[in-house]
């Protein structure tokens, strides 16, 4: 609906554009026309609704009813009111609640079944601004020789669902893994692995990743309490930068066996990432020094190189000064966060020229952000009319409220995490296969157990207000009651199940007997028809819960227009009905793909 409601806008503001010029208070224009037109507050008001007559009340200082009634009329001067609107009324103090014809909603009906978007609109390509239609999302991000923790959850889905929906509008996403794979940790890890396989480097192609990680610990112990280790493990660092052979080797393969693990866990939660680490931008680093330099955004204070933050000051009330050279000459976060966002915009052919720039990490990194952001604004590497935008998520807690931990006190393990919802998905379901006396493969058991199992614990995720912390529960994420992944799959089974028992052989494209009287029919299709407005807003706040709230609004909604209307029972409504079936169904595997969950047909 969202090509309607832009219409509509377009009318209210030329009439309340004409309204004003009568009255002489045209410079109120641009205050009151946003958000002129807004969704009804409840659904028997109407459709759409608006205020502007209250505020225009205070600006004549007349009664709103006077005013709400010389705008109606003056709307209806515009022939194209009276297609689109079966009413606009005029109710309490002075809102004006707009009705939508039946012919108009059933219109997009129709249209909305033939769109493989389900109505969703492309956006336009070769924007007349010359900014290209890239954005990039960085996210997930973990660190090489360590494993994947339960932290790393949010980052990574959240990410991969703001992709999901940025491709589905027509953008082309670049979907970006920011690795921690460069940096002193490496000092001590290569230093180590020259320690223990002096002979053969290749050795370290035989340890698993769990070896890899009690490999990092025994390092770090080891250079945080032996001098001689800590100073040939600096060396190792400058080794490194310098291109050092031995170095890159025992670098790469450090890199290559973590690499594995982390592919492993992205193939079972299907998600598409490029892996470009920290590595990629030190040969740009030194001339983000040179540049800032040059611009004289650059101050050395106590041997460091930082700028100064404004706005943002310590705890004695000075600037907050953003490191971009350590006193060793060094570089770090900072310096290479700097080198990304230049390289990210850049429009040469060595840049990716993305107009839109998003990252998906913990809000602990909101500060480091909105200083590397704000340095790059005040260096122009932010084109204009480019957007970089910082997406943060608080933590994943236990249902105790503390963060979540194994009962040893260590951070769980992301594949321990993931293996543990499909075990349970998968005991949940003999339960349910017993209690029905019903028989199933081993195979349909084992995808069906994966595809909940996982699901599961994404759409636990992403339902969430991303900014809060939430609490992790399987018995919560699992149940086949309320706003859960199991309900919103068996609420698609069920009509797969209608479509199974449905005689008929139609059409879904063959609208001529298109006809709808049922409250119930009516309450589905405005429903539906929310969806393209939904993913829309998501576009621009990059908040994926509200397609979940959306998701689980329609299934409730199509729950008791299953419960209310015989689909298959009355051949004069059967193609009607079966029509909003197959529409509702559309819209759930194309919202569940968007969450980068699976579906099924049974369960």
């Amino acid at each position: 609906m969202l090509i309607i409601f832009k219409e509509l806008t377009k009318i209210f503001e030329q009439s309340l554009l004409d309204n004003l010029e009568k009255n002489n208070k045209k410079s109120e224009f641009e205050n009151l026309r946003k958000n002129l037109i807004t969704q009804s507050s409840k659904e028997n008001f109407g459709d759409y609704q608006c205020n502007v007559c209250l505020s225009l009340s205070k600006i004549y200082k007349k009664n709103p009813r006077e005013i709400s009634s010389d705008f109606v009329n003056l709307l209806h001067e515009n022939k194209r009111i009276s297609e689109l609107c079966r009413s606009l009324e005029i109710a309490g103090p002075g809102f004006i609640n707009i009705k939508l014809k039946d012919d108009v909603l059933i219109n997009e009906i129709k249209s909305n079944i033939q769109c493989q978007r389900a109505g969703v609109p492309l956006i336009k390509k070769n924007l007349n601004n010359g900014l290209s239609n890239k954005v990039i999302v960085d996210f997930s991000s973990p660190n090489i020789a360590k494993e994947m923790h339960v932290g790393h959850l949010r980052s990574t889905i959240i990410g991969d669902s703001i992709s999901r929906i940025f491709e589905l509008r027509g953008y082309e996403v670049l979907r970006l893994n920011h690795v921690g794979d460069w940096g002193t940790q490496f000092g001590m890890l290569i230093t180590q692995l020259k320690d223990l396989y002096s002979n053969d480097l290749k050795e370290i192609e035989k340890i698993k990743i769990s070896d890899l990680v009690e490999f990092y610990k025994a390092s770090k112990k080891r250079f945080d309490n032996e001098s001689e280790f800590q100073k040939r493990s600096r060396e190792e660092v400058v080794k490194l930068q310098s291109g050092d052979s031995k170095s890159i080797q025992a670098w790469k393969l450090l890199c290559d066996q973590s690499r594995k693990e982390f592919d492993e866990i992205y193939k079972n939660l299907n998600i598409k990432i490029n892996e470009r680490g920290e590595s990629f931008y030190n040969p740009f680093l030194k001339s983000v020094i040179e540049e800032l330099n040059f611009q004289k955004i650059l101050v050395e204070d106590q041997g460091a190189k930082c700028v100064f933050l404004e706005g943002m000051t310590n705890k004695e009330g000075k600037p907050f000064p953003l490191i971009i050279q350590k006193k060793d000459g060094g570089f770090n976060y900072a310096t290479t966060d700097l080198a990304a966002i230049r390289y990210r915009f850049n429009k040469d052919p060595d840049g990716d020229n993305a107009s839109r720039i998003i990252y998906v990490t913990d809000h602990g990194q909101a500060n480091h952000f909105a200083g590397v952001f704000q340095v790059a604004k005040r260096a122009k590497w932010i084109p204009d009319n480019c957007q970089l935008d910082h997406v943060p998520f608080g933590l994943v807690q236990g249902i105790d409220g503390k963060k979540l931990k194994t009962r040893e006190g260590e951070t769980i393990r992301l594949k321990d995490l993931l293996k543990e919802a499909v075990r349970r998905a998968k005991d949940d379901l003999l339960k349910r296969l017993e209690n029905e006396n019903r028989y199933e493969t081993e195979e349909f058991i084992a995808r069906t157990s994966r595809v909940i199992g996982l699901g599961a614990v994404k759409y636990a995720d992403l339902s969430q207000n991303r900014i809060t912390n939430y609490q992790f529960s399987f018995d919560k994420m699992l149940s086949l009651n309320g706003n859960t992944a199991p309900y919103l799959l068996y609420t698609l089974v069920r009509i797969s199940g209608i479509k199974r028992k449905n005689d008929l052989v139609y059409d879904s494209k063959d609208f001529q007997s298109i006809n709808y009287e049922h409250q119930s029919e009516w309450k589905l299709i405005r429903k539906l028809l929310k969806f393209d407005e939904v993913i829309i807003s998501i576009e621009k706040d990059l908040m994926p819960n509200r397609l979940c709230n959306y998701l689980f609004e329609l299934c409730q909604t199509f729950n008791r227009f299953y419960d209310q209307v015989p689909i298959l029972k009355e051949e004069n409504k059967k193609v009607s009905r079966l029509n909003l079936c197959d529409l509702t169904a559309k819209i759930l595997r194309l919202s569940l793909e968007l969450l980068g969950i699976e579906t099924l047909e049974r369960m």
